[in-house]
C-alpha cells in the first residue's frame, strides 16, 4: 500500500490543500516521536529559533496575538503559529502579522512530502505534525527573531513540546477537550504543565486549587521558575481588544514580557503601543453588516469562555435590545454553553455550523428554552438564514467554525472558502 506522501507532486495551491485534507485520514495522535523525527529530516529549523510557548484552555490565541504585537513594535522580527484558522489554513503561519502566501505553502507541503516518504509504512505524520515542521521551517527561513508559538491541544503530548523556548505560558485551566486530557481540572492541567522545561521560567494566570498545585510541582520537579501574573488592576490595561477576561490575558503577556526583560528588552511606551494596536479576529470584534446593523463576534466554544462573553456584554452592551446567533459542535458542552447565554437574550437563532462535527439546532433550541422559556427561538438551516431575519444589535458564538463562516458571509475577511475543513480532526493517543 502507497503512503498518501506519494503520488502526484504538488505544484499549486490547490494540490497543498488537498495534500493537507489528505493527511486528516491519519487523525491527531497524541505523542512527539513523529514531530521529532520530521523535524530531523528538515534539519531541526527549530534549533535556530527563540520561543514563547503557550498553552492553555481560553486565551491562547490572544495572548499569542498580545506578545506578537508587542514585540513587533520593539522591532523585532516576529512568526506567529496559531490555530484553527477562521477561513484561510495561510492565517495558521504568519511572519511580522502576514499571512504565509500561498507560494510558500506550495512549496513547504511539497519538501515536506518529500520527507515523508522516509517514514515507515503506519508511522505516517498527521496534519497537525506536518504543519508545526512546516512552521518550524518557514519561521527559519524567514530568519524570525522570536516566534509566539501556540499549542494545539494540551500540551504535555502536543507536536508543538518539541521546541526549548525562553519561557512556557499557562493562561488559564478549564474543561474542554475532555476526551483526550482528562475529564478533571487536575488532569488538564497535567497535560497542560507538561509544556514547562527544565529550568524555562513558566508564567501562569488565572488558575487555582489543585490544578495549580499540579503546575507548581511541576516547575518544581524541572527547577523551572514559576510566575504568577498579576491581577489586572484598578487601572485597565488600555488594549484594543475587548473583554474583562482580555485584561487577564494582557497581564499574563505584561508578566512574560517581564520576565524575558534581560534576554529581549522592551520599553514601557513600545508594550503600550503592541497592545493597543494588536488585533484578533473573531474574539469579540464587532462588525457593522450589509444592513447597518452591528454583530458582536465571539469564538466562546466552551462554559469558561461563555461566562467570559456574558461578563463583556452585561459590561459593554448592558442598554441594548440584544439577539443571538449560535452554533455549536456537538463533542463541546453545548448544554452549559446554552444555559449560560440563553438568559441574557430575548430572541435566539439556532444554527447549524458548517462542521461535520455540528450539534443539531433542535438540540440547542431545547436546552435554550430549558434555560430561557421566555425567549423567542428559532431553528435555522443555516446561518446565512439567520442573518436574513436579525434585526438590531446580534451576538454571534458557540464556535470559532461558525464565527469564521460569519466572517466570510459578512464580508468582513477575505473568502477562502473550502479551507475551515482542515480544522475537523479526531484525536488518538500516541504510546
Amino acid at each position: 500500500m502507497h503512503s498518501c506522501a506519494q503520488g502526484t507532486a504538488v505544484t499549486s495551491y490547490q494540490q497543498a490543500i488537498e495534500y493537507l485534507y489528505s493527511l486528516r485520514l491519519f487523525g491527531a495522535k497524541l505523542g512527539l516521536e513523529n514531530t521529532l523525527r520530521l523535524a530531523e529530516l528538515a534539519g531541526n529549523p527549530y534549533e535556530r529559533l527563540r520561543f514563547i510557548h503557550v498553552a492553555g484552555t481560553n486565551g491562547k490565541g490572544s495572548t499569542c496575538a498580545m506578545l506578537e504585537s508587542v514585540y513587533r513594535a520593539a522591532g523585532l522580527r516576529t512568526g506567529l503559529f496559531t490555530s484553527p484558522h477562521l477561513i484561510s489554513f495561510c492565517e495558521r503561519l504568519q511572519v511580522d502579522r502576514k499571512a504565509v502566501s500561498e507560494a510558500d505553502v506550495v512549496r513547504l507541503v511539497a519538501e515536506i512530502k518529500e520527507l515523508i516518504t522516509h517514514f515507515p509504512p503506519g508511522a505516517h505524520p498527521t496534519f497537525f505534525e506536518v504543519i508545526t515542521v512546516m512552521a518550524l521551517k518557514y519561521f527559519a527561513d524567514q530568519q524570525c527573531e522570536i516566534v509566539v508559538w501556540e499549542t494545539g491541544l494540551g500540551g504535555r503530548l502536543d507536536a508543538t513540546n518539541i521546541v526549548n523556548p525562553l519561557a512556557s505560558v499557562i493562561t488559564n485551566i478549564a474543561c474542554d477537550h475532555q476526551e483526550w486530557l482528562g475529564d478533571t481540572l487536575e488532569k488538564i492541567a497535567f497535560e497542560k504543565a507538561g509544556i514547562i522545561k527544565h529550568q524555562v521560567p513558566v508564567v501562569v494566570g488565572p488558575v487555582a486549587g489543585e490544578a495549580m498545585e499540579i503546575i507548581q510541582r511541576t516547575a518544581r520537579e524541572r527547577h523551572s521558575t514559576l510566575f504568577l501574573a498579576g491581577s489586572p488592576g484598578t487601572e485597565p490595561i488600555e488594549l484594543s481588544l475587548l473583554g474583562v477576561h482580555q485584561q487577564e490575558n494582557a497581564a499574563v503577556v505584561l508578566q512574560t514580557i517581564r520576565v524575558l526583560q534581560s534576554q529581549i528588552g522592551v520599553s514601557d511606551s513600545v508594550v503600550r503601543k503592541g497592545l493597543q494596536s494588536v488585533v484578533w479576529p473573531g474574539r469579540l470584534q464587532l462588525v457593522t453588516t450589509p444592513k447597518g446593523y452591528v454583530v458582536l463576534l465571539d469564538g466562546a466554544h466552551n462554559a469558561a469562555g461563555a461566562l467570559a462573553l456574558t461578563r463583556t456584554i452585561e459590561q459593554l452592551f448592558h442598554n441594548k435590545p440584544r439577539s443571538l446567533a449560535m452554533g455549536i459542535l456537538r463533542d463541546k458542552d453545548y448544554e452549559q454553553i446554552c444555559r449560560i447565554l440563553a438568559p441574557l437574550f430575548d430572541e435566539i437563532f439556532l444554527c447549524p455550523v458548517d462542521s461535520e462535527r455540528t450539534a443539531p439546532p433542535d438540540l440547542l433550541l431545547k436546552s435554550c428554552a430549558a434555560a430561557n422559556p421566555a425567549a423567542r427561538l428559532h431553528c435555522c438551516d443555516s446561518l446565512a438564514e439567520a442573518l436574513d431575519h436579525i434585526n438590531g444589535f446580534t451576538v454571534l458564538t458557540g464556535s470559532l467554525y461558525f464565527v469564521g463562516q460569519a466572517l466570510e458571509l459578512l464580508r468582513a475577511h477575505p473568502a477562502k472558502s473550502g479551507e475551515r475543513g482542515l480544522n475537523e480532526w479526531t484525536a488518538t493517543r500516541g504510546a
